[in-house]
């Protein structure tokens, strides 16, 4: 098999890994009242509906209930707005794609805006570098060309602040939040020509999460680096968990 035909299958099967995800997030109506759910758990399913399969009405759906949260969870609003800066590179990125120039920068400031608002109000918060490193890692390569790399920049600097907190307990962290940690670790870095970084954290990957999607993009980027420069890793899997009806399920 050629190095063409190689990378299709990857790209196809990473496309289908986060579709997979989506649709196996039930379209819960989120209980924004049950204080006992945290507010990433009440919006991420309907935003990230919205990012991986331009559902527009889960998204809205997600929006609405973000702006709610912040009037009722006032505690949490570093990382409702890191999550409204996300919603906002979304739209950026949708926009540029569809040439539409002026808005896409003025959506692109203010998602920058929203997300420098959220780390300044509560320095530190992983809540915050997730959502930021996680968004940037889905649309950093759909931005113009010109703000690639400083998107790049942000979501390795994102990865390494989460990094540092959740490194000493990586081993017991679920699939979902370990694979993604890694991967966006090993992403982030192949983009900004961190080769050594990048192997490290393959490495690490194929460690501690054998049998996983990660493990075998890991196995790929490694054999064939060339893979690396047009796939992803991030966002393969679903936070079983963590998704909004289990949780709904073990409260009761």
């Amino acid at each position: 098999m050629n190095k063409t035909a190689k990378r299709i299958i990857l790209l196809i099967a990473i496309a289908g890994l986060a579709v997979a995800a989506v649709a196996q997030s039930q379209s819960v109506n989120p209980p924004l009242d049950e204080k006992r759910l945290t507010i990433h758990t009440l919006v991420r399913e309907d935003i990230f509906a919205g990012f991986l399969t331009n559902d527009a009405e889960r998204l809205a759906r997600g929006e609405k209930n973000v702006d709610a949260l912040m009037v009722s969870r006032p505690s949490a609003k570093a990382e409702l707005l890191s999550w409204k800066g996300a919603v906002e590179m979304y739209k950026a990125v949708r926009a540029f794609e569809g040439g539409k120039r002026d808005e896409f920068e003025t959506l692109y400031k203010s998602s920058l805006e929203k997300f420098a608002q959220a780390k300044e109000l509560s320095p530190g918060n992983g809540g915050v570098y997730a959502v930021l490193g996680g968004s940037h890692g889905i649309f950093a390569d759909r931005l113009p060309k010109q703000y690639r790399e400083a998107a790049w920049n942000r979501a390795y600097e994102a990865y390494q602040e989460l990094w540092k907190q959740q490194a000493p307990a990586i081993a017991q962290l679920p699939v979902h939040l370990k694979g993604e940690l890694l991967a966006g670790l090993a992403q982030s870095s192949q983009r900004l020509g961190r080769t050594e970084e990048m192997t490290k954290y393959l490495d690490k990957i194929i460690e501690v999460l054998p049998d996983s999607p990660y493990e075998r993009i890991a196995k790929e980027w490694k054999s064939d680096p060339a893979l690396a420069r047009d796939s992803r890793m991030t966002c393969v899997t679903c936070h079983d968990s963590g998704r909004l009806a289990p949780r709904m399920a073990a409260l009761k």
